[in-house]
Order: structure tokens, then C-alpha cells, then sequence
């Protein structure tokens, strides 16, 4: 308990430390687009109807006994020799009355805060990668290390509000990674943690890990989310045993799981984009009633991340006008029961080339316009997910970057149309010398972060670099450099005892 008012007293004293570089104008951001729609109103509704009588008719398989203990005790239909739920429309639209509309994130640093609700734009970067990439040590196994450096760029950029698990590190063995991972977040990070859903002792130490290292005792560590977890179904109609065990148990305390079906269509799913998505909304719909019959108003997210499938070799695609069209229709389906939800973006290319950079860009946009609360996979992700690229990570932050820009207002005022300006300036002129220019040129436009604006001649004396070749001396420098944010100090040494501790009793294996 000393330890924890220590570290609440520095915490304390630390709310007012300034963000990272890298565009502290970024961390708080406000879709500007008006939501788009893929399907008509009542084509929405027929998809809202038609994923409640699959959970009624046909039922979702649930492996694990405590939810189907759960749901049954709810009044849900249980068939134990299948383990098949059938879930009722009256028990779904009574979850979806309990759930929150906002969700406060909370983050050891204050300005790192955020509002996750419809109308919020937060980005995540690429997550759950067993590789890693870049230019000068080839593509390898995730460790450790690469672990560490993604976390490290992830918190170098204010356009990454949550922190994600880049990077899977498989040299430390399954019972003691949660140790190592949230150790990594805790001593190099300040924004909104991840949490993976792997048993329920991994689950309960990484809290604990939590309240240690920020000093929360257990009535601050209920007082908003403080830990989000993603939430996979295994499409078509089922949930596991740590799925299902990580929706309870992150329900119970207070924490945020993000209900996340990964239908791909053609495969897992219907081949055609509004069959896939009545697929996906009803499982969404099964872990939300799921979370809310554990605890009334526990944090929960929607969630979508539909995408087709190439029907010639059957590997996913992203960043198709398919992807596009689910994202658009996801953030109707989102909106009809009025919930937050994730998106993602994503990117089927091997490498950071044109390939990768158009899937990305297309899928963020499909993510933007259908008005998605974060979008996970938002920087680096390669080869469907198996590889975090650095160079795709530094490109894509440019992406994103611009699209913060355009989360902030133009002005319109007398003095920003520059009537005089333009008065002052003869026919056949140019501005750069005008009083309206040399007043504002410093700020006036976006500087790139990657992007070369120079001409042929400058670009070739430069050592003609392309832009995955100027994004590796980016990500290199931002390592080298690298300073922990000042809500990082004396973590390591508030977390010691509980890590060695844990460790010498064997650690914690996940859950099947």
C-alpha cells in the first residue's frame, strides 16, 4: 500500500508533464468526416434482424461453462452436450440498453486520456505480429526486443493514442510473457495499455502489474478503463475458452474488451459483404450480451474487422472495395445500436511498397468514413498480420498524420481570406512576400515526415533515397534517441518484487 501512495503522489505531480514530440496537436482527435452509409436504412435493419435470429435459432457455440452458466442463468437456451447457446432478441436489446455509450480511457499520463465514444478518432498500430521487419536485419521471429523498440515507436508518435502488441516476443516463454509485455508498457509508455486475454490468472497479474506501477488501489483502478483487450470470435459461431473467459473477467473488473469478429468473407463467412456482416453482428452481439450479463454496464466495444478473402488462393485481402464497403457498413450497423466500436485497416502486401501503402490507405479511409472509434492495424502491419514492417510502421504515420490534419478546423475568417493579400498582389504574381504570408508560412501547411518535396536535382544530390530508405534513418533515430516518459520513473522498481515473485512460482500458463 506504501508503495502505491508513493507512486500516486509522483503521478500526481507528474499530470502536467508535456506529451512527446510528433504532433501533440494529435492526441485528442474528433472525426470531421459525416458517417457514410454502404446500405440503405432498412437494408440495416434487415442486417440487425437477421444476426438476432441467428442468435435465437441457430444459437453460437461457447466453449467455455462459466458463460454458458451465465447466459443460461440470463435466460438464454443452452444445449450442454453441444455447448450451442441460443440468445434470445429480449436478453441482446437488454445488454445493449446496459452498455456505455462513452468510455473514459484512462492512461498514467493525464493529457493521454481519451474519450472512446461514437465521434472519437483513435488509431492503434499493427498488433499480434509473430514477425518483424526492416530493411537492414531482414524479416525475423518477434522477440523481446522488437517487442520493446515497436512499443517505443508506438509512444513516439501523439497520432497512436493506445498501445498494442506489435510485436509478439517468443523468445520469453508463454507462462511468463504477460510479465515481460506489460513491463515493456509500464516502463516505456504513458498511453491507454493492452492486455491480452489469456487465461484468467494472466489476466488478474497484469492488473495487478497495473495498480503497482501507477499506484491505484482498487477503487482508482475501477474509476474509468484503464486496460482494453481485444476479443476474437472463432467465425462462423463461436467463442472459446479464453475469449470467453477474458469477456467475464474484464467485465468484473471494470475493464474494456473490444468484441472483434474476424469474418473473412468467402471463408469464414458468407461470400457476399451484407451476408458476412450479419455474421459478424451477431457474434459482436453475443460478446456484448455476454460482457453485460456478467456485470450491467460493464465497458464494452463493437467491433468489426471483415475483410474478403482472394477466392484463388484463399488468403485475406485488405484495402479492397470490399473491406471498404464492410467498414462503411459496419459503422451503420454501430450506429443503429448506438455503440462505440473498432475498425481496422490492413495490408496483404509482403513489403513496404505501393501495394502496402494503397491497402492501408484505402482500408483507413473505409475506417474513417464509416466513423470508426479506433482502428487497430493502423501502422506497420504486413503480410496479413504476420510481419510489423518499421519502415511500413514510419510510412504509415504519415498517413495517419495527414489525416489528423484533417481533424482540424480551417479557418474562414476575414483575415484568413486574405483579401488584401490578394489586392496587394498584381496579375501574374506571387504571394510569398506578402505581409499575409511571412506572418503564417512557418505554420502554415503540414511538414512531411517521410514525403521528399524536393525537386529532381536536389532529390539525386541527396543520395536519391526512396521513401522506405529515408523512413529506416527515421525509425532508427527515434530508437536511438529514446527517452521514457517521466510517469515511467521508478516503475521497474515497483513491479520487481511481484515479477520475481511470480517468476519463481512458475509464472502463469494461458489458458485452452
Amino acid at each position: 500500500m506504501e508503495e502505491r501512495q508513493i507512486a500516486r503522489r509522483g503521478r500526481s505531480r507528474r499530470a502536467a508533464t508535456a506529451p512527446s514530440a510528433g504532433g501533440s496537436n494529435y492526441i485528442k482527435l474528433r472525426n470531421p468526416f459525416t458517417p457514410q452509409e454502404a446500405y440503405t436504412e432498412d437494408r440495416i435493419a434487415a442486417i440487425h434482424q437477421g444476426a438476432l435470429r441467428i442468435l435465437e435459432e441457430l444459437g453460437i457455440r461457447i466453449l467455455l461453462d462459466e458463460a454458458r452458466q451465465i447466459l443460461r442463468n440470463a435466460g438464454a437456451l443452452v444445449d450442454e452436450e453441444t455447448h450451442m447457446v441460443r440468445i434470445g432478441r429480449d436478453l441482446v436489446e437488454e445488454a445493449l440498453k446496459r452498455a456505455p455509450r462513452s468510455i473514459r480511457l484512462r492512461a498514467a499520463s493525464p493529457m493521454r486520456e481519451q474519450d472512446y465514444q461514437l465521434g472519437s478518432m483513435l488509431f492503434m498500430a499493427g498488433a499480434g505480429c509473430p514477425n518483424a521487419y526492416d530493411r537492414e536485419r531482414g524479416r525475423r521471429p518477434g522477440n523481446l526486443e522488437g517487442y520493446l523498440e515497436t512499443l517505443r515507436l508506438q509512444q513516439s508518435f501523439d497520432v497512436i493514442h493506445m498501445h498494442g502488441p506489435s510485436v509478439e516476443p517468443q523468445d520469453v516463454p508463454i507462462q511468463f510473457r504477460h510479465y515481460a509485455m506489460m513491463r515493456g508498457q509500464l516502463e516505456n509508455c504513458d498511453k491507454p495499455l493492452f492486455v491480452y486475454s489469456r487465461g484468467r490468472r494472466q489476466v488478474e497479474e497484469s492488473f495487478e502489474m497495473i495498480r503497482l506501477a501507477l499506484g491505484l488501489d482498487e477503487a482508482e483502478f475501477s474509476n474509468g478503463v484503464w486496460a482494453t483487450t481485444v476479443i476474437n470470435s472463432n467465425s462462423p459461431r463461436q467463442l472459446d475458452v479464453s475469449m470467453s473467459r477474458g469477456i467475464i473477467d474484464f467485465a468484473r473488473a471494470g475493464q474494456m474488451s473490444i468484441i472483434t469478429p474476424f469474418c473473412l468473407a468467402g471463408a469464414m463467412a458468407p461470400v457476399t459483404v451484407s451476408g458476412a456482416l450479419m455474421l459478424q453482428h451477431a457474434e459482436a452481439l453475443a460478446g456484448i450480451t455476454l460482457a453485460q450479463m456478467t456485470r450491467p454496464g460493464a465497458p464494452v466495444s463493437y467491433g468489426g474487422f471483415l475483410s474478403n478473402v482472394d477466392m484463388k488462393s484463399g488468403s485475406p485481402a485488405f484495402g479492397t472495395p470490399e473491406h471498404i464497403r464492410a467498414c462503411i457498413g459496419s459503422g451503420q450497423l454501430a450506429r443503429y445500436i448506438g455503440m462505440p466500436w473498432r475498425s481496422a485497416t490492413g495490408a496483404a502486401s509482403n513489403t513496404a511498397d505501393a501495394q502496402g501503402a494503397s491497402e492501408t490507405i484505402m482500408a483507413l479511409w473505409g475506417a474513417a468514413l464509416g466513423g470508426a472509434t479506433v482502428t487497430v492495424h493502423a501502422a506497420g502491419w504486413l503480410e496479413g498480420g504476420l510481419s510489423l514492417g518499421y519502415e511500413k510502421f514510419i510510412l504509415d504515420i504519415e498517413s495517419l498524420q495527414t489525416m489528423a490534419e484533417l481533424c482540424k478546423s480551417d479557418p474562414a475568417d476575414d483575415d484568413a481570406l486574405g483579401f488584401d493579400a490578394v489586392a496587394a498582389v498584381s496579375p501574374g504574381g506571387h504571394f510569398f512576400a506578402t505581409p499575409h504570408t511571412t506572418e503564417r508560412y512557418r505554420t502554415a501547411f503540414y511538414r512531411p515526415l517521410v514525403a521528399d518535396l524536393s525537386n529532381f536535382g536536389a532529390w539525386s544530390e541527396a543520395g536519391a533515397l526512396t521513401a522506405d530508405q529515408r523512413a529506416t534513418a527515421i525509425w532508427k533515430k527515434i530508437l536511438e534517441e529514446f527517452q521514457a516518459p517521466s510517469t515511467c520513473h521508478g516503475v521497474s522498481e515497483r513491479l520487481e518484487a511481484f515479477v520475481s515473485k511470480g517468476t519463481e512460482a512458475g509464472g502463469a500458463m494461458p489458458e485452452e
